[in-house]
């Protein structure tokens, strides 16, 4: 018998912006997009909120920021991670060794941690499952207060980046060395955390698909990476966006956030999911059927 194949399809950066928002909404209602990542301190957090509460097939969770974004506590509170402004790092590699070597930002570190996990707890909905803005939530440091976090904010779910370099390769080969920097690094992030969530009853998707191809998940790519796909549970996300107010509102290169957002109202790539044995869920829906 053919085990059951589940994809999970998520839209990252919920809340960044009115343009980000109507995106994910149209792919939820349209195209095959099951879930999302909040971010609670982005300037439409609060409409992201709104449009949740009123699509409750949709399954949203916690997109934690602590690199190029907003902290929701006071810059005083935490001075040794954000600037006079509350803003993070805007350099992934800095705040990573930061929060690696300075032994300051331990503490501050778990308060602004629980502060975002509090402010999602105030909007009122179900927690699907906790990711990061730029995976800065893999960090070992930031895991391990996740982890020890879990039991009090009931965290199921929490995204470990796993995918094979030689399928991203296969189907496109641009921006090569970055993506055999990333391949590696997260690799070796993904190992450390498998265990560690094993160890404390926490689940995770054999295999996430995106960070390879960041602000690539073209409709072509989705195409030539899903027939590949051995794993039987995986998650693929993307960035969508669309213009709002005369903008095009992505937290990413002009023109990427429409492009993933065409991709995930695909036919086609509905039709590939669908050929190829994936039933299209999410967080919420998959632990229905477990239980």
């Amino acid at each position: 018998m053919q085990a059951q194949r589940f994809a999970i399809i998520n839209g990252d950066d919920f809340g960044f912006s009115e343009g980000v928002n109507q995106a994910i909404i149209k792919a939820h209602k349209q195209g095959v997009l099951t879930s999302t990542s909040l971010m609670v301190s982005a300037d439409a957090a609060k409409e992201a909120v709104t449009l949740a509460s009123a699509h409750p097939n949709l399954a949203v969770g916690l997109h934690l920021v602590l690199v190029c974004g907003k902290s929701v506590l006071r810059p005083e509170q935490i001075p040794h991670l954000v600037d006079k402004e509350g803003n993070f790092s805007n350099s992934p590699l800095n705040a990573g060794l930061r929060y690696q070597f300075v032994r300051e930002t331990r503490q501050e570190l778990r308060q602004e941690i629980r502060a975002q996990l509090e402010k999602y707890r105030s909007t009122g909905l179900p927690l699907s499952h906790v990711d990061g803005h730029l995976h800065l939530h893999v960090h070992p440091v930031v895991l391990r207060i996740l982890v020890d976090l879990a039991p009090e904010f009931d965290i199921k779910v929490i995204r470990l980046p796993s995918e094979e370099l030689e399928i991203t390769l296969r189907v496109n080969r641009n921006n090569l060395l970055t993506k055999l920097v990333w391949s590696a690094v997260f690799g070796r992030l993904r190992r450390y955390g498998e265990k560690l969530l094993e160890s404390q009853g926490i689940s995770f998707t054999q295999r996430v698909y995106g960070l390879l191809q960041t602000g690539g998940i073209t409709e072509e790519y989705l195409l030539g990476l899903i027939p590949q796909i051995q794993a039987n549970l995986v998650e693929i996300y993307s960035h969508p966006a669309m213009p709002a107010g005369g903008f095009a509102n992505a937290n990413g290169e002009l023109g990427t956030g429409e492009a993933e957002l065409a991709a995930l109202l695909s036919d086609r790539v509905r039709e590939a999911l669908l050929n190829n044995g994936f039933e299209i869920t999410n967080h919420y829906f998959l632990s229905q059927r477990i239980t």
